[in-house]
């Protein structure tokens, strides 16, 4: 699946703004105030205004920002046959282009954990400290079933002939997730979320994993700042039972080695949610995991 000519289709973001970046328009909307600023990465398929929830939570002690990569949510379309290098370059820019001082504390769940680390990468003196939120690895498939290897992954994708089935499920889902957020934000997303265009963006940005993982394990380890890593071990119903609990297992064990790379890594793992539903659910941990590491970076 492909997405190299993205529909004109716009919608107007109900909250936060527009930033021009090298030509193209970048939704982002930022809270509260003071450093180091906190930047949540969104998975696939998901939008900056998913986290809306938690970044209210951390606003109260930090800056806290959520934003669309380009080519995703409210964001410009455009192809996403993008680099993980490409993406990491215009968060800076944004940041930049806000006047949000770094470094920052990046908080990437699912797949902005790899631009994530692209960033980290490429610009570590921007980087005060890392959440992981049940993030991807680039050494994934050293640790899962080959049943859950991102090219495996990849070929789960749904293709465009089920946007039907899939717009009734998504919505559905995204209508309970998203039920406690006030109606004026809430009901303009879900609309959103319930376009073709946002669907078929969302699929295509699973089709990528592989290429990213192997372009990150081309550049350096992380850098030696505080990492808390919150591990979901969840038993996935949207998953068969064995499978979820193969992936719950190698991903703890993941994780634990990721935190491994830093002198002040933690591993935290949360059994009462899943994977996408993290920080819906459990928006306290996330926000505490927040907390601790910029209480970390401050005291090293």
């Amino acid at each position: 699946m492909t997405n190299d000519n993205p529909s004109p289709t716009r919608f107007a973001p109900p909250i936060g703004g527009l930033r021009k970046i090298d030509g193209h328009d970048v939704f982002v909307h930022r809270a509260g105030s003071g450093g180091p600023a906190v930047v949540f990465l969104p998975g696939a398929s998901a939008v900056g205004l998913d986290y809306f929830g938690v970044q209210q939570l951390v606003s109260r002690f930090t800056t806290a920002v959520v934003y669309d990569r380009g080519g995703t949510g409210y964001s410009d379309p455009r192809p996403l046959t993008r680099t993980a290098a490409q993406v990491a370059k215009e968060l800076r820019q944004l940041l930049r282009a806000e006047n949000i001082p770094g470094p920052y504390v990046l908080a990437a769940h699912s797949v902005g954990a790899f631009y994530a680390h692209r960033f980290a990468q490429l610009y570590p003196r921007d980087v005060a400290g890392l959440v992981w939120l049940d993030g991807l690895n680039r050494d994934w498939d050293q640790f899962m079933p080959p049943a859950a290897s991102l090219a495996a992954m990849e070929r789960m994708t749904p293709g465009p002939e089920q946007l039907g089935e899939l717009r009734t499920a998504l919505g559905e889902m995204n209508a309970e997730l998203l039920a406690v957020y006030p109606a004026d934000l809430r009901e303009p997303l879900l609309a959103a979320k319930a376009s073709d265009d946002w669907i078929r963006v969302g699929l295509t940005e699973r089709t990528m994993l592989a290429g990213l993982a192997a372009e990150l394990r081309a550049g350096p380890g992380l850098p030696d700042v505080p990492l808390i890593a919150l591990s979901v071990v969840g038993v996935d119903p949207q998953l068969p039972e064995q499978l979820s609990r193969q992936m719950n297992d190698a991903r703890g064990r993941m994780d634990a080695a990721l935190v491994a790379t830093v002198a002040r890594g933690e591993q935290r793992i949360l059994s009462d949610t899943f994977h996408h539903r993290l920080c819906f659910d459990r928006p306290d941990a996330v926000a505490q995991a927040i907390r601790d590491v910029i209480a970390r970076a401050a005291h090293p």
